[in-house]
């Protein structure tokens, strides 16, 4: 059931004026002089398409905790293999969201497509879980990371304090959520900044490893297959950790009616960024290998930083600032495209009507991105985040499975769908399987924790009939509802947009 605006705009002193298409008023069929249509514009240019996808999916983990993959693969050679393995895995995702951006021309990621293939119910309860836990338990972590890195060079001597981490945390996000709701422009050139420093970071792990190879330091790779032995659980939950460091290259697609040429630029940005993520994750990790060993690699917290000090000296305290700004970068990333996504469930009418509105002047989805603010506020200071992501982790690749799926369905529903970029039909098909025995394997090997995110996530059925089913409500509950939204569409200088999308 979607519903149409209440109010569409606010006069000069202040007071709503209405109709129920949600228009601005109009002068015989024209725009009023001198009144700029309120729209989402399209300011993702290619640059800022790659700079969103490879500053989404290089965070806090190439730099600090790869050992994930090692822990479940038991030798160097096959880690390198299963990092190597991830980032095609990766592509073929990647690439499969690429023909569905380009055919199904609406942002909102996986909310649009499974709403397209498989209807409201799937749709709303992935984004019921998405913004009450996924998302804001997602944006702490990734900020308490930042937190602790930029803090890292202030306390060199002596641990650093958790009530500071958590306060300059809090500073992070607030930045990132104004940021993201001042201006679209601007947010994206910070993007592309952040890209750079993610790369250089990089590059500052890479260049001395390759250094370190040329002058013959290659003792940690020989025998590289030697050692424990992976077992059958150990694989796949090694491809599960490394699929996570990729994870990210699908925010593009939730900001598609943004991107200039998307039939163009959405394919190509996919393209060269997981090609330079993935070789830029592999030759990290190798680099890791000719100074660290693996015994030692599974000992450290971070490994980057356990690298730094060993070869780089005074230089090494440039790497938390490093690896901060790269936590920096997933957290605007992630907020500018998930936003989009509330943006798009909001004007289906799976979410309050006030989150499909956009501001008069500066054209950004304001309230979609605010909305994120207190629940990230509430997990960071909450408690254990990372075990309520491990609760809900198998829900991101059920749901990514289950839209990878939806293209293969669509191929035979509709064979005369317009797709201007087409991948063959084994890849969507390999990926989904993949997603799909991932969850499956979370099921089997931690039931527990699986157990509770999907109770969690079957909340979303029953609020989906109480909240959108059911029409029958009681008046005031209506006029409460209203006037809330018209009380916040006049603080925040919000309006409906205009119906002038050529979906």
């Amino acid at each position: 059931m979607v519903r149409k605006p209440v109010v569409s705009t606010i006069s000069s002193g202040g007071y709503l004026q209405g109709n129920v298409n949600g228009k601005l008023p109009s002068l015989g069929g024209k725009e009023p002089p001198g009144q700029e249509k309120v729209v989402l514009k399209k300011k993702i240019t290619l640059l800022r398409g790659i700079s969103i996808i490879i500053g989404t999916i290089i965070g806090a983990g190439i730099f600090i905790s790869p050992k994930g993959v090692l822990q479940n693969t038991g030798s160097v050679g096959m880690s390198l293999i299963i990092w190597t393995v991830c980032g095609v895995l990766s592509l073929f995702g990647a690439l499969s969201y690429a023909e569905l951006g380009t055919s199904i021309k609406k942002s909102g990621g996986h909310y649009t497509y499974i709403l397209e293939v498989f209807g409201p119910l799937p749709a709303f309860v992935r984004v019921w879980v998405e913004l009450l836990i996924i998302r804001p338990a997602a944006t702490a972590v990734i900020s308490l990371a930042f937190g602790r890195y930029i803090l890292e060079p202030f306390f060199i001597q002596c641990e650093i304090p958790e009530l500071a981490i958590k306060l300059i945390t809090a500073v992070g996000i607030t930045v990132v959520m104004v940021l993201n709701s001042m201006s679209v422009s601007w947010s994206a050139r910070i993007q592309i900044f952040l890209t750079f420093c993610k790369l250089t970071a990089i590059l500052i792990i890479i260049v001395p490893g390759v250094m370190q190879l040329i002058k013959g330091q290659t003792h940690h790779f020989k025998d590289a297959f030697s050692g424990r032995d992976a077992s059958i659980m150990g694989l796949p939950l090694a491809f599960y950790y490394g699929m996570y460091a990729y994870a990210g290259w699908f925010y593009l697609n939730f900001v598609t009616e943004e991107v200039e040429n998307p039939e163009k630029n959405i394919p190509l940005a996919i393209c060269i960024s997981m090609a330079i993520v993935t070789v830029g994750y592999v030759l990290t990790n190798v680099a890791y290998f000719t100074t660290i060993s693996a015994e030692e690699l599974l000992l450290s917290n971070a490994v980057a930083v356990t690298f730094s000090e060993r070869l780089l000296g005074n230089f090494s305290l440039a790497v938390p600032i490093f690896v901060a700004l790269s936590c920096f970068g997933s957290m605007n990333g992630g907020v500018f495209a998930v936003s989009r996504l509330f943006y798009v469930a909001s004007r289906e009418g799976h979410l309050p009507e006030i989150l499909s509105m956009i501001h008069v002047r500066k054209h950004t989805p304001l309230p979609a991105v605010i909305v994120l603010h207190p629940l990230t506020m509430i997990m960071l200071f909450s408690g254990d985040l990372y075990s309520l992501l491990n609760f809900l982790s198998f829900a991101r690749w059920l749901f990514i499975g289950l839209a990878v799926a939806g293209l293969i369905y669509l191929r035979y529903k509709r064979p005369d769908m317009h797709r201007p970029f087409k991948v063959p039909l084994f890849i969507p098909a390999l990926f989904s399987f993949t997603c799909l025995f991932m969850v499956a394997l979370s099921l089997y090997s931690d039931p527990f924790s699986t157990g509770i995110g999907f109770i969690i996530t079957l909340t979303g059925v029953p609020a989906y009939y109480l909240f959108i089913i059911w029409d029958k409500k009681p008046k005031w509950f209506r006029r409460m509802s209203d006037g809330i939204t018209r009380t916040l569409q006049i603080i925040l200088e919000v309006v409906p947009e205009e119906d002038c999308r050529k979906l």
